[in-house]
């Protein structure tokens, strides 16, 4: 007998393996907690699975996420990256991940972790929601609002709260499993 998963992923490989494994699992670590949020602000507008289908070249053309170097990057850079077909090429989400990057780096400064700062809007613990259909989960919530305004207001780009609930869902900071999806009491 089959798992019982969200709708959303079904029929899809790629997109039953993301389910599976990573979204909505708690990610406390920086380094992926930096790939999620670059992922999601290239997904504004888009699919996720687009962006999914494409994480391998963003890995390769972002030096694996590394968010001090990304902060360094010049316009040669910027230019070999808008020539690369293997991403989303749209100058203004490549210019936000630079600056994004630098102000990732001024929140762990201030708060020791991006993990502390992220986390700390939900105290450290995930909220968990009860849907029995992944149609019933909302595109942005106050909570999303909020970190949304705090984001933009420390430098971020392409944070808008849609963007920011999809990483607090793909990161976990809520678990939006459908009650009867077998990840729900898993995450």
């Amino acid at each position: 007998m089959s798992k019982h998963r969200c709708g959303w992923c079904v029929g899809d490989d790629l997109y039953e393996s993301y389910h599976d494994k990573e979204w909505g699992v708690p990610v406390k670590d920086d380094d992926t907690l930096f790939e999620f949020l670059i992922l999601e602000t290239f997904q504004a507008g888009l699919s996720w699975i687009t962006v999914l289908k494409k994480r391998d070249n963003f890995r390769k053309a972002f030096d694996h996420f590394d968010y001090k170097k990304i902060a360094k990057y010049d316009e040669e850079k910027i230019g070999s990256l808008l020539q690369n077909e293997g991403i989303i090429r749209n100058k203004l989400k490549v210019r936000a991940t630079i600056s994004n990057a630098m102000a990732f780096m001024k929140v762990q400064e201030e708060f020791g972790s991006f993990s502390n700062y992220i986390w700390g809007f939900v105290d450290g613990m995930p909220i968990k929601n009860k849907f029995k259909n992944y149609k019933e989960a909302p595109a942005n919530t106050a909570l999303s609002d909020t970190i949304s305004k705090d984001l933009k207001k420390r430098g971020f780009k392409f944070v808008g709260s849609t963007v920011v609930y999809a990483h607090m869902q793909a990161t976990g900071m809520v678990n939006d499993h459908e009650i009867n999806c077998f990840r729900y009491e898993e995450v």
